[in-house]
């Protein structure tokens, strides 16, 4: 049975450009208190930044590809994990990582700023390989009661779909270790408008 975790072969996904859908980032201003500058180091065309200041933050995007028909403001070409400090004043990262490089993005990104704010499918809780992550940093999941809308990839030319065929959350990572047995807070949000 097929439960929607299926991935196209990293040849077709290329740069991993899936645009992060506007109600995935409304809802994560909706539930989770964010600082004024947001660093977004995965920047794509500008979902998430569009967003984010259209809430009152300030952005600073990058992006490792100069994306056609990207927003104005996106520095490119600038490769996130060769990136040594944060952009002054930015503690918070927000950004929906290439999946490829999403562990990666995450490590990385924790020795940078205190926290580090990924939308990834729900799956990423399970995996040995991201135990340090999991068991140690994350502190907070804002899972969505129904189906995100779903994110193509770029370039897709097949069927649309309405509803993501996986779900999708907020992990919300400290760089400051959780407390050995203290638990992960599991928090339920809808992606939909209140």
């Amino acid at each position: 049975m097929r439960q929607g975790a299926d991935r196209h072969a990293l040849a077709e996904r290329k740069d991993d450009l899936y645009e992060t859908p506007p109600e995935a980032t409304r809802a994560l201003l909706r539930v989770q208190p964010l600082p004024r500058r947001i660093w977004e180091p995965c920047a794509g065309r500008g979902a998430i930044v569009r967003e984010l200041a259209a809430a009152g933050h300030e952005v600073v995007a990058f992006d490792l590809v100069p994306h056609h028909g990207a927003d104005p403001g996106i520095v490119a070409p600038v490769d996130f994990l060769l990136e040594r400090q944060a952009p002054e004043g930015c503690d918070c990262i927000v950004t929906n990582p290439p999946y490829k490089l999403a562990d990666a993005f995450i490590r990385h990104g924790l020795t940078l700023v205190p926290t580090v704010i990924a939308l990834l499918r729900l799956m990423a809780i399970e995996g040995a390989g991201r135990s340090d992550l999991i068991d140690r940093h994350l502190v907070r999941v804002w899972a969505g009661i129904e189906r995100l809308p779903a994110m193509h990839r770029e370039g897709w030319t097949g069927n649309r779909l309405k509803g993501a065929g996986a779900p999708f959350a907020w992990f919300v990572f400290s760089a400051k270790p959780r407390p050995a047995g203290s638990p992960i807070e599991l928090m339920r949000m809808s992606w939909r408008e209140p």
